[in-house]
């Protein structure tokens, strides 16, 4: 047998480190040539990482969230053969551990910081709730547990509460140093048993700890980035959807067996292409360190999609040389690919501007974050018919707001408020969407 240890390979043209967010595999599991090991992440892109041979795994290279480098070992595995590593033999210890000093320690026992109130023959069944009589209840003996504290109780009281689903922290216990036994344990079954809320409803103290890794922390970098580089500005506007409502759905009606389905997003993002036009520092990148602003001739769309792992950013590249349907496609394409993970990293990077939108969820205004070196973002809030007044009487009208946000840094309130009305003169007048200047 022989060792062959696996290492972090390029995962993409200039990465030189990537972060571990998932093993698909286990110390002893044997793995054959091709099975995935580990799942990395970089700039958005996750990465599987496959096996170069067949082996048992041995050691793993990292935990969860660990930053790797680029030819780091990754995992260890025992292979037939020389394998590629040189092991060396282990130092043998010159007073080795007597045998069988270590042999029935149980993992509990070892842990608990009080002795065993009581012993039990080996192979004992646990005992059940009483049915009978009620034990008496004796006074508690030491100080209370804290909500964080592990709790004190033989291994067979530990299996027992398992068995019953008791949460051990929820007793209290009677013994030496708050000991849980199986007369508190009686108790508890038999509904006479005191909660460490000390009410009739049980306190849940349990604390599940997540910890940050892979999208869900590149997320809350690139948001907490953003929010402390960028002055932001954030401009509402109420838009009357009436009009663009009906024709949208009348293009669907005519073409829903043979194109796409138009949404909102498509009529918004030829709106957004016409106003950059006129207002191209809208469509542009601050590079804050330079001190230099890169305004782009092509439009190019961020779509905020949320994805089982967190919300990612996929990119309609020259929306200003795509039609409705195109648009709807390419939209719809990218929106599954991020949901499912197979986004490439060219369709995760590169945008110009951003739109977000929570569809229905929308509510009334938002505050969205700039997708930074970007300078401006267009949210999208709920469709939803109110009354609006025509002069003589109050009408139903199906009305939306836009909520846009700005770099104060380069671009002014006035021209965020221009951009903006811009947009909502179009939208409110579909038909001028389609007007060349």
């Amino acid at each position: 047998m022989g060792t062959h240890t696996v290492k972090l390979p390029d995962v993409g043209e200039g990465v030189a480190e990537a972060e571990l967010t998932e093993w698909h595999v286990e110390v002893g599991q044997i793995v054959r040539e091709d099975d995935i090991l580990a799942t990395v992440m970089t700039d958005k892109a996750a990465v599987e990482i496959p096996s170069p041979v067949t082996g048992t795994v041995d050691r793993l290279g990292g935990d969860v969230g660990e930053v790797l480098s680029v030819g780091a070992p990754l995992v260890t595995l025992q292979v037939e053969g020389a394998g590629n590593t040189t092991v060396r033999p282990e130092p043998t210890d010159p007073h080795p551990e007597p045998a069988g000093a270590a042999d029935g320690d149980d993992e509990d026992a070892v842990r608990d910081p009080a002795p065993a109130l009581e012993s039990e023959p080996e192979g004992q069944p646990p005992r059940t709730p009483s049915t009978g009589a009620k034990p008496m209840q004796v006074p508690s003996r030491g100080p209370a547990r804290g909500e964080h504290d592990r709790p004190i109780a033989a291994p067979s009281v530990r299996r027992r509460a398992k068995d019953g689903g008791v949460d051990l922290r929820q007793v209290r216990g009677t013994g030496p140093a708050g000991r849980i036994t199986h007369e508190d344990l009686d108790l508890w079954f038999s509904g006479s048993g005191e909660a460490l809320s000390g009410g009739g409803r049980v306190a849940n103290t349990a604390i599940e700890e997540i910890k940050v890794v892979g999208l869900r922390r590149r997320i809350a970098e690139r948001m907490a980035d953003a929010n402390a580089h960028v002055a932001h500005i954030t401009y509402v506007d109420e838009i009357d959807m009436t009009e663009l409502e009906r024709l949208r759905e009348t293009l669907n009606k005519e073409h829903g067996g043979d194109r796409p389905k138009l949404t909102l997003l498509p009529f918004l993002m030829r709106a957004m292409v016409n106003a950059a036009a006129k207002q191209p520092a809208m469509n542009a990148h601050y590079d804050d360190d330079a001190g230099v602003i890169h305004q782009h001739g092509g439009v190019h769309i961020g779509i905020a999609t949320q994805a089982p792992g967190g919300l990612m950013v996929p990119v309609v590249r020259h929306v200003e040389a795509r039609g409705l349907w195109d648009c709807a496609a390419e939209v719809t394409r990218l929106a599954e690919a991020a949901r499912t993970g197979s986004a490439s990293r060219d369709e995760l990077s590169g945008s110009t501007i951003t739109i977000t939108s929570l569809g229905a969820l929308g509510g009334i205004a938002t505050t969205p974050i700039i997708n930074r070196p970007e300078v401006a973002i267009v949210g999208v809030n709920k469709m939803q018919i109110r009354p609006v007044w025509d002069g003589t009487q109050f009408v139903p009208r199906r009305m939306m707001n836009l909520s846009s946000s700005f770099d104060h840094r380069v671009v002014d309130g006035w021209d965020a408020a221009v951009f903006v009305q811009t947009i909502r003169r179009q939208l409110e007048n579909p038909a001028t969407l389609f007007v060349e200047d």
